[in-house]
């Protein structure tokens, strides 16, 4: 029996992921499949950019472990899982499905959860918001050249890393984070969210889209951005009783952030761990 197989699955009421780019030769398939293989969920959402079409128009790239995911998630949805898939701007053909199913998998535009604690989310990809980003260059995700050698380092020096029996790393992350510019970006992608979650009238939002897993309340609004399978490896996961995390998924996995998002009056906390989280029981 593989690792998987002898694995307890940890159940949830709810798992977010997006941003996949199945095709583009830098999504951490493997990882995502691990991830996949030791959860659960009522509900599987699929926040857009699951598979990368831009990619694939300039290069096909397609190895086994990017079939084995899809694989993965159409067994899921046969098992009795609710799959909703919210297309992405890299996936964009499937919004021309919007509101039929296929396969099983549900397709919309956007889609309203609400938690175990009676809390309403939006849930869209996030591409609306591009206007709102005056870089909006340094948040796209195919096609720039420069979010592509942050790649290229990340990709190598992982793989250096990995030779001395280090855990993956994003460097990507490190460098944007310390980039001006794509610091604005970013803070003015999350105003544009947040605004848009009051103008539904919702408790919060969960999106994805620029690859910068983050969970905070800004303005009694919870944003929460569930981060990409390129970089970050993470997914946003809910609670029995309705607290929202914010997963890391590679070597070592442990929670990035939580919100308890019950009562949303209470001072809002960050928690991060290095402390392994025992998705095995």
């Amino acid at each position: 029996m593989t690792n998987n197989q002898l694995r307890k699955k940890q159940h949830y009421p709810a798992i977010w992921i997006s941003d996949v780019h199945l095709g583009y030769k830098d999504c951490k398939a493997d990882y995502l499949l691990d991830f996949l293989n030791s959860v659960e969920s009522d509900t599987l959402y699929l926040v857009g950019d699951i598979i990368d079409l831009w990619s694939m128009k300039r290069q096909f790239y397609w190895p086994p472990s990017h079939y084995e995911v899809l694989n993965c998630i159409q067994t899921k949805a046969a098992s009795g899982t609710r799959v909703i898939y919210i297309p992405g701007n890299h996936d964009e053909a499937f919004r021309n499905y919007i509101n039929q199913t296929l396969f099983g998998v549900e397709i919309h535009q956007q889609f309203i959860h609400t938690t175990k604690a009676n809390k309403r989310f939006l849930l869209i990809h996030g591409d609306d918001f591009d206007s709102a980003t005056r870089y909006n260059k340094l948040v796209s995700i195919a096609g720039d050249a420069g979010y592509d050698f942050l790649l290229f380092l990340n990709r190598w020096t992982n793989r250096i890393r990995k030779i001395f029996g280090g855990n993956y790393y994003s460097l990507a992350s490190w460098i944007k984070a310390r980039v001006h510019k794509a610091r604005e970006a970013i803070s003015a992608f999350e105003d544009a969210a947040v605004h848009e979650a009051k103008k539904q009238n919702v408790d919060g939002i969960i999106c994805g889209h620029i690859h910068h897993p983050k969970i905070k309340v800004d303005d009694d609004i919870i944003y929460c951005n569930d981060g990409d399978w390129i970089e970050s490896c993470t997914a946003l996961v809910e609670q029995q009783d309705g607290k929202i995390e914010l997963l890391h998924w590679s070597d070592t996995q442990f929670i990035l952030d939580s919100a308890d998002i019950a009562i949303l009056n209470t001072p809002f906390n960050t928690t991060t761990s290095t402390k392994p989280k025992k998705s095995a029981a």
